[in-house]
């Protein structure tokens, strides 16, 4: 087995005049940094949670570290599989139960990936291939909640499964 480390940076910039006096008197807004990263992430709370709505929350976060990665294993089992995708779009979901003791977690996420593969014959591999993906996604196996597919296999030109770029 083969261990790969990773460091984040993460600056609290919302402490204002008086930093937590109160709930409501400091900020939310953080950035996430890395080394050899051209930008830095701005971040917040959600906004029911008194954070700014422009910054990318933890939990959107989440959602698009699940979707990524279930993008990049599964363009390597398509690359590996014989499967040509010529494009990807996602749109994932997911669900978040606030416990009374003010935690809550996660209790599921659904991907919904559009892939566009370059021919007909390769539709059906595609389509099975997202179970392959989800096997070989490291956050996926790494949190505690189902994380479930609903993929699209779209046939690039044919306006019958629905590419936009047909005709």
């Amino acid at each position: 087995m083969l261990d790969h480390d990773y460091a984040v940076g993460l600056r609290w910039t919302g402490a204002r005049d008086v930093g937590t006096v109160s709930y409501r008197s400091y900020g939310r807004d953080n950035t996430l940094s890395a080394d050899g990263k051209l930008h830095e992430i701005a971040a917040s709370a959600d906004r029911t949670f008194h954070g700014d709505a422009d910054r990318w929350n933890p939990e959107e976060m989440l959602l698009g570290a699940l979707a990524q990665c279930h993008l990049l294993s599964y363009l390597h089992v398509a690359a590996t599989g014989g499967v040509v995708v010529v494009a990807y779009e996602d749109s994932a979901v997911g669900r978040m139960t606030q416990t009374s003791d003010g935690g809550g977690r996660f209790t599921s996420v659904t991907l919904r990936p559009v892939v566009t593969v370059a021919d007909a014959s390769m539709a059906e591999r595609a389509r099975e291939l997202h179970a392959e993906a989800a096997r070989k996604c490291f956050i996926a196996s790494s949190v505690a909640f189902p994380v479930e597919h609903e993929p699209r296999i779209v046939v690039a030109g044919d306006p019958a499964t629905g590419d936009a770029a047909a005709g």
